[in-house]
């Protein structure tokens, strides 16, 4: 397994805008970590401070549906910047970032059409998640955005060991719904009102998939707010494909706050 260290750079202005507190002096390092899963490469990014002593709760990061790229390693930095170990995983495999929106799907629509590669790329990160000597290996969380919502939400529902998942601009639908037993974590979930990539009635089909299999869950829809809505980099990403997507600054500062109290209450 190859692993770079580098240190961690402030990220002042996107800290500004989250609501994200810096720590003084804190020195957060991140690893670069090549790993493979059924003879295929990947290429992960394990963020954490050290600064903080011992174990801590880990959380795993999952991209969007561009691939693993900058946005998620930020996410991954402003979780270690908390105190947790993060690890933003790849579930394209090396190299593959889509540029444009085609390539984006066809990447996302190899992974979903068979969710048990798509299994074993996330059980895998989370095994490699689980081994750092900085995690809690009872303690771990799953957060994704826009596919990576998806795949978070999927791996509770195949009963992942997950203390809780968050998802955010996140497809929401499944081939097979939960039934009652199946997810073991809780659940959260951020959602856009003026997303049409998941319209209010995936929205009442999902929380009622939810109520019917009888999981801690909670919603917030934001009035106004189109897909990718916590990703800077969305408004013109959306007018130069002339896709539904677009940040807000709300959303994504809101969405942040309430994920920190999540994490704080699940891992008390």
């Amino acid at each position: 397994m190859k692993r770079t260290l580098s240190l961690w750079q402030p990220l002042v202005l996107a800290s500004a805008i989250l609501g994200t507190p810096l720590l003084a002096q804190a020195e957060l390092k991140s690893e670069e970590i090549d790993y493979q899963v059924n003879g295929e490469n990947f290429t992960g990014y394990l963020a954490y401070d050290d600064d903080f002593q011992g174990e801590r709760p880990g959380v795993l990061v999952v991209h969007e549906w561009w691939g693993h790229g900058d946005y998620v390693r930020k996410r991954a930095d402003m979780l270690a910047e908390l105190g947790y170990t993060a690890f933003a995983l790849d579930m394209y495999g090396s190299d593959k970032y889509a540029e444009h929106p085609e390539k984006a799907n066809e990447f996302m629509q190899a992974v979903m059409s068979n969710q048990e590669a798509a299994k074993d790329r996330f059980e895998s990160a989370l095994e490699l998640l689980r081994e750092q000597p900085t995690v809690a290996t009872d303690q771990i969380a799953a957060l994704g955005y826009c596919f990576g919502g998806a795949v978070v939400l999927n791996m509770a529902r195949a009963g992942l060991d997950l203390d809780g998942v968050v998802s955010y601009h996140g497809m929401l639908s499944a081939e097979t719904p939960a039934s009652e037993g199946d997810i073991e974590a809780e659940v959260l979930v951020f959602t856009g009102e003026d997303d049409p990539m998941v319209p209010k009635a995936q929205v009442d089909s999902f929380k009622q998939e939810m109520r019917s299999a009888n999981v801690d869950f909670k919603v917030h829809s934001y009035e106004g707010a189109q897909h990718a809505f916590t990703n800077p980099d969305a408004t013109g990403k959306g007018e130069q494909f002339e896709l539904p997507l677009a940040y807000d600054a709300e959303a994504d500062a809101d969405s942040w706050h309430k994920t920190q109290r999540f994490l704080d209450r699940l891992f008390d």
